[in-house]
């Protein structure tokens, strides 16, 4: 399987994102980190929406929509992976005995 060179420098460059410390470590909580990564998931999934529209009305380059496109498919591709692993954690704990 090919990787196009854009989508693994998407790839990185969310992963840097996630990565980076937001605040000091006694101010950050999980669910500001969750929070915040949801709010950049859902602007990378409008930019890419925006850009799809732009294009089909001829008004964008088909280089920016490519890679809006493509990172907005690597965000919904890693959101459905954190969503199926949440799940089966959710599962694993419903399962134990008490």
């Amino acid at each position: 399987m090919t990787i196009a060179p854009s989508a693994a420098a998407a790839a990185y460059n969310a992963t840097a994102k996630i990565a980076a410390p937001t605040a000091a470590a006694g101010d950050a909580n999980f669910g500001d980190f969750l929070s915040n990564a949801i709010k950049d998931s859902i602007g990378t999934l409008k930019q890419g929406e925006t850009m799809a529209a732009q294009q089909a009305a001829g008004q964008a380059d088909m280089v920016g929509v490519v890679n809006a496109v493509n990172n907005a498919e690597i965000t919904l591709d890693t959101v459905v992976a954190i969503r199926d692993k949440v799940i089966s954690a959710y599962q694993s704990i419903m399962q134990m005995p008490i």
